[in-house]
């Protein structure tokens, strides 16, 4: 039926004068599970689903969602949306997008999602909760989507895509040494429930809390100083996320997200600049397979492909939707997305990652003779042109002569962009990613991401 209903609203919004029209049906089927201090406190289980209609009319772009599957309705809406939209274009800039080629394209990514039921997810949470039930706050959350969508355009784009999403977070106080410590993470794929299994959740934050009990009781407070600083694969993540993907969006860099999610640092005439060392290459790749942040097309069916951000040290790209690109003379490269229906596109970030170098992680330590190893992070914050940032260490500890050594308790680093990304001089050769929720956007959007990459060095940096 939605497939009918698609059509018949890609018509009826060409009937009425569109210039170019795309209809984006979305059906999103999921469950919530929350288990707060070993008790389950709150289960969801929703379904919605909808179409999404933009157009482009008189120069101008409008969009109007509908979630009543009357063609009636659906035509009153659509031609209340485009008389608001032609008195709109009176008074806006001229909007126009991107050439680009159609798309055609079936595909599921098959999941075993609904073979586990209601009891089995509980379970696996309680046995998460058991290893660390001596915390005095333990929030535990796993959730599961299956995102059924259609999109049609009128350039004779037809794409049909169904695939799943798991995602598991937890936020953990730990108290030792009349200390206190909290810790947040999360993961996602876009997969069944067989990826619980890779995850080994009971394993990994079992001995990561057994690491932060460790650094409040025996973890000495950091001396001032400038230091090699080795960042663990979150704390390159965050960096890569924060510092490259957010400013290099380029409708950011156009101004047109300052009201909302900030401005960029970076301008259109920074192509070819370089922003890093030689060993600095960083990547947004939304077709990882079974990656959180996953997809073969964007949500203006543009074939997905990936995105160098950074090479050798140079900015090469920014991420386009059609329109972005239009006004910079290129094509897309497929990151407008939106994470529902009733939701404009926007440039959003997929998989963003660092790519690894040579170094093994043990040569790294090796070779710092005096430094501090941020293994992961428990707060940051960046300026709204991503410019100026901090990052503070949660499991961090010293490194003298080569060796780990004692814990440090909260160590600071603050520091620009231009001089993290130009300060890494060594790049080990294994990669980690960390699933994230990113949010853009009024009202604000939360996209599945992933961001990550290998043990990095920094030569030389102020901590505190």
């Amino acid at each position: 039926m939605y497939k009918d209903l698609a059509e018949f609203s890609l018509k009826t919004v060409q009937e009425l004068g569109a210039k170019y029209a795309d209809v984006r049906y979305e059906s999103h089927e999921s469950n919530g599970f929350v288990l707060k201090n070993g008790v389950s406190e709150v289960s969801g289980f929703d379904k919605i689903s909808g179409l999404g209609i933009r157009y482009l009319i008189n120069n101008n772009l409008g969009f109007v969602s509908v979630n009543v599957f009357d063609k009636n309705k659906i035509k009153k809406l659509i031609e209340k949306s485009v008389r608001l939209t032609k008195n709109g274009g009176k008074i806006s800039d001229k909007i126009n997008l991107s050439e680009e080629k159609s798309g055609k394209a079936n595909y599921e990514v098959k999941s075993k999602i609904k073979d586990i039921n209601t009891e089995e997810k509980l379970k696996k949470l309680k046995e998460v909760d058991y290893v660390i039930k001596e915390l005095p706050m333990r929030y535990l959350s796993l959730s599961d989507n299956i995102i059924e969508k259609y999109f049609i355009n009128s350039e004779g784009s037809k794409i049909s895509t169904k695939f799943p999403r798991i995602h598991f977070m937890y936020l953990l106080t730990i108290m030792e040494n009349n200390q206190t410590l909290q810790r947040y993470l999360s993961y996602g794929a876009c997969s069944g429930f067989e990826v619980l299994k890779k995850w080994n959740l009971v394993k990994n934050i079992s001995d990561e809390v057994k690491a932060l009990k460790n650094a409040l009781k025996n973890g000495v407070k950091l001396k001032p100083d400038f230091y090699d600083v080795v960042c663990g694969p979150e704390v390159t993540g965050i960096a890569v996320h924060e510092s490259v993907g957010h400013p290099y969006e380029a409708d950011r860099i156009f101004g047109r997200e300052a009201a909302q999610a900030g401005e960029s640092f970076v301008t259109k005439k920074m192509i070819g600049t370089k922003i890093g060392s030689g060993v600095v290459n960083v990547v947004d790749d939304p077709t990882l397979e079974n990656s959180y942040g996953f997809y073969l097309y964007d949500d203006e069916g543009v074939k997905a492909r990936r995105k160098v951000l950074i090479e050798n040290g140079f900015i090469r790209e920014f991420l386009h939707d059609r329109r972005t690109a239009f006004d910079m003379g290129l094509k897309s490269n497929a990151s407008a997305r939106a994470n529902h229906y009733d939701k404009e596109v926007l440039v959003r970030m997929s998989n963003t990652f660092m790519l690894k170098g040579k170094d093994k992680e043990e040569d790294i330590i090796k070779e710092t003779k005096k430094g501090v190893y941020l293994k992961n992070f428990m707060e940051w914050n960046i300026d709204d042109k991503r410019y100026q940032q901090k990052y503070v260490g949660s499991e961090a500890y010293l490194v003298e002569h080569g060796e780990i050594t004692k814990p440090v308790l909260s160590p600071a680093l603050e520091i620009t962009t231009p001089k993290f990304w130009s300060s890494v001089d060594m790049v080990g050769n294994k990669i980690e990613l960390f699933a994230g929720s990113c949010g853009k956007g009024e009202s604000i959007q939360g996209i599945p991401v992933l961001m990550g990459g290998p043990v990095i060095r920094l030569k030389n940096i102020r901590m505190f």
